[in-house]
């Protein structure tokens, strides 16, 4: 099975120069914990995911996490670099990617921008579900 039959396709981006708390917002109303950091050509730049604001709270000095909500650019703490699948990669091999960085997503890309995302939730329902 492809990763195109699982993923979903409407993935919620944020632009690189969002404020954190924007993201924190966005991340939040979706009930979702990342989103794929793009810039203005929709081009998938990393991830900002709730790891990230935890860890940049931690260590901002104190009294100092409202600024860094108000006033940091999400690429300034997002992580680089995510992994990615292609939407022709098969499920197998996303979940393998998936299990070696510890993660329970991965973003689906085309021409370096992101159409969809496969998590570890989707596969397990397919399995579940007799579609895997």
């Amino acid at each position: 099975m492809r990763v195109a039959e699982l993923m979903k396709t409407n993935v919620l981006t944020v632009s690189k120069d969002a404020s954190v708390a924007d993201a924190i917002v966005a991340m939040s109303d979706a009930h979702i914990s990342s989103l794929p950091v793009v810039d203005g050509h929709g081009k998938i730049l990393g991830v900002i995911s709730n790891t990230d604001v935890l860890t940049a709270e931690a260590e901002s000095e104190d009294g100092a996490v409202q600024t860094l909500l108000d006033s940091t650019e999400v690429q300034a703490i997002m992580t680089p670099h995510p992994l990615a699948v292609t939407p022709d990669a098969t499920v197998s091999e996303a979940a393998q990617q998936m299990l070696y960085a510890d993660v329970h997503r991965i973003y689906v890309v085309s021409d370096d921008r992101v159409v969809g995302v496969i998590s570890s939730m989707d596969i397990v329902r397919a399995v579940a579900t007799g579609r895997l």
